[in-house]
């Protein structure tokens, strides 16, 4: 036996990837404190950096040019990702409250979501405006208006409404970007009108009146109408009207003012200012509570008002990343101290910015060479990370313990001794207990004995007529987020029952937690099983019970019963495929594939996503559309690939199959890091199947042939249906969400070749 790892001692959980989270997550990585696990929970994987958005708009970047991709550098730092909406905190408890998943448990929290445009303010806005916050949002409102006006001949009209840099600068960018288009279409560049609204007198208020007179006489010369003390108080489908009554009819309205806090906040109890930001101290601790800070657009320092600008976010990052590692080693804090002045670079949309420093000014193409040499540093600090083995040798962790309550240190000592094997490497009774009672089950009135009863072993009624179908499935935890993996795992094990035409009865769990500190394993439990039981609930199986032990990393598997007719009417096994059939798989491959590549923090993040909500798609609706559309043979994509699974069912079935290759539906990403040699390692297994392609020397060199042999977990179904089906059974499976179901190929007669496949290229 081998002594455990390094139990968690304390959650530090980050809420949103804002500027100053990538900054700390970056900077702990290369100083963890051991024992303390980070959590990073977000809307969207990519998060944008700020200072490009106009020179995106202008079309000086592409889209990734801007992002940074928050779950590759979360996994970078050794911090588990969640992606989901946070909707309250619920400091009694100390835990963060989520759309769509359970609360999540802190010691320590920190919160950088940035600011929310205040657009309820004002009559009609909230439907006719468009805010420029979030980005992302945004982002998908300007490439509809770009393609609405390369489209569509005639005028176009875009109104601003907000003069501070913000606007300025993102009134240029518009007005460049969409006279260009327009250009490059052999169309009047003049069809493009762009209206900035001033409330006040003056554009750009916070800086000086040199940069003001600059931008003024850049504004003037692009033929950009300045609207002065022309506060903006109502909007209405495609018209705003001011405070003093002027209007202007605006096909498109953008919002860049009056921004406040998230409207969440309001109910957690912080501190807040008037506009609904977070008062924080200089340490960046909030007010109310030690225990949270709060930095970016969503902090306001008590005593010491700042503009809402990046470079206040970025600066206050690593005093974040030390002020977390010192609280949770219960050490004196250190203060931020912000700048007076800082440096502003604003562009003027084509390759041109202006400097604004206090009381200084200049401008010119150099300073916009600058701005962009400046960003794209600070962008590859988060694109170029150092792979897994040369952290080993670049991070060094933090010396000091976590201090400990009494009851906490013979926890942590338990956690660290060696650990008994057989019943005494069981996770402890009321551990168990505790995590399993917050757990909501279905109940079927065919489990006579179950998860509610305290007997070791459930009972089940088998209805007159039917048959029980037997699965079982296990694997390690291969994502750190314990939810999604409890729901991938019942996903996965609940396959082998649709696949075969029958629907789920129950299941029993088998679950290995690794041992720690009892408020940590119960969460970790608690999270992954309710992940588990929403997925089974969804499917009308109830968890009936199982078996939790302690091992050194999470994995979770469960046995399911099934019940199907025992006439076995309308069962799909292996062996059922026809000659003329149809082979249709309902999900997209290339799991194996991209779970290795991130690994090795070789993937994208969406592509991560799109992977991960892929295998959290269940195949009930999708069996029970194949049954109804013919389907004799099916079977669920798993861990031998698409082509170890075809052959599992051309042999039984006596016939040859034929296989198109570009036809295969692929997980976005899976064809790039399998073509960088990105592999699983179950890949040199399966790979020795191509004995039973018939023409694999032809093949080798297709992009798609590799992914033939990639292990799938929680993959599609792989069917056969009859061929004058095969359409409406393709529509159907559309219509059910499975988006890229596809005919991958057709079932052949057994031809005299020993290689039953056959791969058109």
């Amino acid at each position: 036996m081998r002594a455990a790892e390094p139990p968690i001692l304390r959650d530090i959980v980050f809420i949103g990837g804002g500027h100053s989270h990538a900054v700390a997550l970056r900077m702990w990585a290369m100083r963890p404190v051991p024992g303390a696990r980070l959590t990073l929970i977000c809307t969207d994987t990519e998060t944008p950096y700020s200072g490009m958005l106009p020179g995106f708009i202008a079309g000086h970047y592409q889209c990734e040019d801007i992002h940074i991709d928050v779950r590759r550098l979360a996994e970078f730092a050794g911090a588990r990702y969640y992606r989901d909406e946070v909707v309250g905190i619920d400091r009694a408890e100390r835990r963060v409250l989520c759309r769509d998943r359970p609360p999540v448990a802190y010691d320590l929290l920190s919160i950088n979501i940035g600011s929310t445009p205040r657009l309820a303010q004002v009559a009609g806005a909230e439907a006719h405006a468009v805010p420029v916050k979030p980005i992302r949002q945004f982002g998908e409102r300007w490439r509809a208006l770009l393609e609405r006006v390369r489209q569509h001949a005639g005028p176009t009209t875009v109104a601003v409404v907000g003069a501070g840099a913000g606007g300025v600068e993102l009134a240029l960018a518009m007005h460049h970007r969409l006279r260009r288009e327009l250009q490059a279409l052999g169309r009047d560049p003049d069809e493009v009108a762009v209206h900035l609204f001033s409330a006040g007198a003056d554009i750009l208020p916070t800086h000086n009146r040199a940069v003001r007179r600059a931008f003024e006489g850049v504004l003037a010369q692009r033929g950009i109408a300045v609207h002065r003390d022309a506060e903006v108080v109502e909007v209405a489908p495609g018209l705003l009207k001011t405070r003093r009554g002027a209007t202007l009819a605006a096909d498109e309205i953008v919002w860049v003012t009056q921004a406040g806090g998230a409207t969440w906040l309001a109910g957690t109890g912080l501190a807040l200012d008037a506009a609904g930001f977070i008062r924080v101290a200089d340490t960046l601790q909030t007010e109310t509570d030690p225990r949270i800070f709060a930095t970016g657009d969503c902090a306001a320092m008590i005593g010491r008002p700042l503009e809402k600008a990046g470079v206040f976010a970025v600066r206050m990052g690593p005093v974040l990343a030390e002020n977390l590692r010192r609280a949770v080693l219960d050490r004196p804090l250190k203060a931020y101290q912000p700048q007076r002045r800082w440096l502003a670079l604003i562009s003027t949309g084509d390759r041109h910015a202006i400097v604004s420093r206090g009381a200084f000014f200049a401008r010119g193409d150099w300073v916009w060479r600058w701005k962009d040499w400046i960003d794209r540093r600070f962008m590859v600090r988060f694109s170029d990370l150092p792979g897994m083995d040369e952290m080993q040798g670049k991070a060094k962790p933090v010396a000091d313990a976590i201090p400990l309550e009494a009851a906490e240190q013979t926890q942590a000592l338990s956690a660290l001794a060696m650990r008994c094997g057989g019943c005494g490497a069981k996770v402890g009774a009321s551990v168990l207990s505790r995590a399993l009672a917050r757990l909501q089950p279905i109940q079927r009135d065919d489990v006579l004995i179950g998860l509610a009863d305290p007997d070791d072993a459930a009972v089940l009624r088998v209805p007159p007529g039917k048959a029980v179908v037997q699965t079982v499935d296990f694997f390690r935890a291969f994502i750190d987020d314990p939810w999604v993996f409890g729901r991938i795992a019942a996903n996965h094990a609940l396959g082998d029952v649709f696949a075969m035409g029958a629907e789920a009865q129950s299941a029993t769990a088998i679950a290995t937690v690794p041992p720690g500190l009892e408020s940590k394993v119960e969460d970790t439990l608690f999270q992954m099983m309710s992940g588990a039981v929403s997925v089974l609930n969804a499917a009308g199986c109830a968890l009936v019970g199982g078996h939790t032990g302690e091992g050194r990393e999470l994995a979770l598997g469960f046995a399911v019963n099934g019940l199907m007719d025992e006439s076995l009417a309308g069962v799909m096994t292996k062996g059922g495929l026809r000659p003329g059939d149809a082979l249709i798989l309902t999900k997209p491959i290339g799991t194996g594939t991209l779970l290795a590549a991130h690994a090795r923090l070789a993937a994208k993040g969406r592509w991560i996503d799109a992977a991960l909500a892929s295998m959290q798609v269940c195949n009930r609706a999708a069996a029970a559309c194949l049954m109804a559309h013919g389907a004799r043979a099916c079977t669920d994509l798993t861990g031998f690939g698409l082509l170890g699974h075809l052959v599992e069912m051309t042999k039984p079935s006596g016939v040859d199959a034929e296989l198109e290759l570009d036809a295969l539906p692929l997980l976005e990403g899976a064809r790039e890091t399998a073509a960088a040699g990105i592999l699983s390692s179950l890949q040199p297994a399966n790979v020795r199947l191509r004995r039973a392609v018939r023409n694999q020397e032809a093949a080798l060199n297709h992009p798609v042939y590799p992914l033939l042999f990639d292990p799938q977990t929680a993959g599609g179904l792989l069917a056969g249906v009859p061929a004058d089906q095969a359409e409406a059974c393709l529509a159907e499976l559309r219509r059910l969400d499975y988006s890229h179901a596809a005919r991958i190929g057709r079932v052949l007669a057994q031809g005299e070749a020993l290689e039953p496949i056959f791969l058109v290229l």
